[in-house]
């Protein structure tokens, strides 16, 4: 864990996004440095799921598409699993602020973020979007103090959860390649952006906790409280543990037992794979190899990854409706609004290039349904 730079606070909360990719903690760290009145991070917006749709919008200098993309951001955090409290965004008044500027997508949901953090007085605010990290030149180009917190995990470890998380693949293969994608964007920001990073093992976090966040809130530029090893203080965890079983341990300190779990949730063969894929990041963050790391990865083997993810998913959502109407609900919610936009764009004709859209499966809510 290293960082040499210090921001410093201009009219605006300071930006940071939390990067490369989702299941490594991230909730777990966002919850205690929540616990600072000078830092803000809400449940994120995840607009990654809007992406797919935004060549449907058509020119963006149109104000009519625009204001269009405008409307739907808002009315992507309305539909989010976890709203952001004491927020009302009105899209008039957000396009009026905003059309003279930059146009983007990223632009406008950062600047709901930004006023949520203003309306709470924080110095920094930060997006645990992760899988913005595939967007983040188009990110540092309309925010140039840009900071970003790189939060690494094992990648044996954060393959098993992200094969039991209805927001990833039902497959090994398929999620550990998820995982390559997200580090390889990640290298290039730590490439191109060194001084703005600050990179941490979750490890470290379980094992270290107050030392992190101290490392953490030194390069946030905020002050370490003591209360922020209390999470069991935050009504913010209480809240979502109790609407998902993605987020049902982020109440309680922590279990380092479980940093070797995966031994007992990955077969032989799904470990190899993973090394095969991940085996030089693993060697460069200090974890040790089990496997030779010669899987032999066909195209082949790729697809039928494929279809047995679609069997999962599809016994999933069967399972998460039996067994959490309110994770079902609001999650459906969501990938209904995404499908309902996708379906309403596609019909106005707003793009002149709408079928590259269609190969990404828009149509089916499922694809869209990535929170954490």
């Amino acid at each position: 864990m290293s960082s040499t730079h210090h921001p410093g606070h201009g009219a605006r909360p300071q930006p940071v996004m939390m990067i490369p990719l989702r299941r490594c903690g991230s909730h777990a760290l966002r919850l205690r440095l929540n616990l600072s009145p000078q830092f803000y991070s809400p449940y994120p917006l995840h607009l990654v799921d809007m992406m797919p749709l935004l060549p449907l919008y058509g020119d963006l200098r149109d104000d009519r598409a625009y204001f269009r993309l405008v409307v739907d951001v808002v009315g992507l955090a309305a539909v989010s699993m976890v709203k952001w409290p004491g927020v009302v965004f009105d899209p008039v008044e957000v396009f009026e602020t905003l059309r003279g500027q930059p146009r983007s997508i990223h632009r406008v949901a950062w600047e709901l973020l930004l006023r949520a953090g203003e309306r709470r007085q924080a110095q920094v605010v930060m997006d645990k979007s992760l899988d913005s990290v595939h967007y983040a030149d188009d990110i540092v180009r309309l925010y140039p103090d840009m900071l970003f917190l790189n939060m690494v995990r094992d990648p044996r470890a954060q393959v098993a959860s992200m094969n039991r998380a209805i927001i990833h693949d039902f497959d090994t293969l398929l999620n550990a390649r998820t995982w390559l994608a997200a580090h390889t964007a990640a290298d290039h920001v730590l490439q191109r952006y060194p001084q703005r990073v600050l990179t941490i093992r979750y490890e470290d976090f379980l094992a270290r906790q107050q030392e992190t966040l101290e490392t953490v809130c030194d390069f946030l530029g905020i002050a370490f409280l003591p209360q922020m090893l209390d999470v069991a203080a935050s009504a913010e965890a209480r809240h979502i543990a109790q609407l998902s079983s993605l987020w049902s341990a982020n109440c309680h300190a922590p279990i380092a037992a479980n940093i070797d779990k995966f031994r007992q949730q990955l077969s032989d063969d799904e470990i190899n794979l993973i090394e095969t894929l991940a085996g030089p990041y693993m060697d460069r963050y200090g974890y040790t190899r089990l496997a030779r790391g010669d899987a032999d990865i066909t195209p082949a083997l790729i697809e039928l990854a494929g279809v047995r993810s679609a069997e999962g998913r599809e016994r999933a959502w069967r399972a998460l409706e039996q067994d959490n109407f309110r994770d079902y609900a609001l999650r459906r919610c969501r990938a209904d609004y995404l499908a309902q936009l996708h379906a309403r764009l596609s019909q106005s004709g707003g793009a002149p290039d709408s079928g590259a859209i269609v190969t990404l499966d828009p149509l089916d809510p499922d694809a869209f349904v990535v929170d954490d």
